[in-house]
């Protein structure tokens, strides 16, 4: 039986920018991931339910134009401790493999304690995610750095974080609710902004963009809302900047012949553009590997 023909390519590309659209902000919430010690303050990340993956590949694509496969394996005997207690227990690992008709296929893993409510469920919904992020669905909700916000009483957030320019559907906005103690507005320093804005050669332009994202939540640092979170920006940046400068250390200690087998390995280009954060990190432990054992 023939295979239908892939997608052309520029309805392909048409496709994936469709993928990666954000999903209504209606349909994303909040999670507390972890607590501080007095329970006052929590670190909030972003998700959205399955079902507006789900929801978005029948809309373009339609229920019979993608299939999700999934296996379902356990590993037995582990122990772990919650809240003080040994517990023996299994753990639940689910494979899901989700295939767009013309488009491709992706795997996703996940998995949950067998002791855990839901358990198959919870870490069926974790690698059908992850499968479609490989597509750029919900990818964009990898992007978001740690948010803190204030709980109350009940350990529930005072007030939750607002969605960033970038997090939103084109034309969809999103007004800060009362009481906020994320993105509220002022005032800012002007020092900082052009501070900001000097690591932009520095840093590169991909770089520079995915700092301002994740740590500002904003696309420009003239659009950053408040002096704290360009602080948190200013630190990001100095951090990366540090980065570089430890990568070009070990450029000269590993040699143009290494340098360049590193950049191959990785797929890199060149340096003056890294891609990501994630990128530098790996050329630099490639390199300080190269170096650890020129040193032996």
């Amino acid at each position: 039986m023939a295979t239908a023909a892939k997608f052309a390519g520029a309805e392909r590309e048409k496709l994936f920018a469709q993928l990666e659209v954000p999903f209504d902000p209606a349909q994303v919430k909040w999670r507390i991931m972890r607590s501080s010690n007095d329970g006052r303050s929590g670190l909030v990340l972003p998700f959205a339910d399955p079902r507006a993956y789900t929801d978005r590949l029948n809309q373009l694509f339609t229920p019979a134009g993608w299939t999700r496969e999934y296996t379902i394996s356990t590993v037995p005997s582990l122990t772990r401790v919650d809240r003080g207690k040994v517990v023996v227990t299994s753990k639940v690992l689910v494979a899901t493999a989700v295939t767009i008709t013309r488009l491709g296929s992706h795997v996703g893993t996940g998995e949950e304690w067998a002791d855990r409510e839901n358990a198959v469920t919870a870490a069926d919904a974790q690698a059908f995610k992850r499968a479609c992020s490989c597509f750029g669905l919900g990818r964009y909700l990898y992007s978001f750095g740690e948010t803190w916000v204030n709980l109350n009483r009940r350990g529930e957030p005072v007030a939750l974080p607002v969605l960033p320019e970038w997090a939103l559907p084109p034309g969809v906005t999103v007004q800060p609710t009362t009481g906020s103690a994320v993105d509220l507005h002022g005032p800012v320093d002007h020092k900082l902004t052009a501070s900001i804005e000097g690591f932009r050669s520095m840093l590169g332009v991909d770089i520079y963009a995915e700092i301002l994202r994740r740590a500002g939540h904003s696309k420009d640092a003239r659009t950053i809302p408040n002096a704290d979170r360009q602080r948190n920006v200013v630190e990001w940046m100095q951090a990366a900047a540090r980065g570089f400068e430890r990568l070009h250390g070990l450029v000269e200690i590993a040699g143009d012949a290494r340098f360049i087998a590193a950049m191959d390995n990785l797929k890199l280009a060149t340096t003056t553009c890294l891609p990501s954060l994630a990128a530098l990190k790996q050329l630099i432990d490639e390199l300080e590997s190269i170096s650890g054992q020129q040193v032996a």
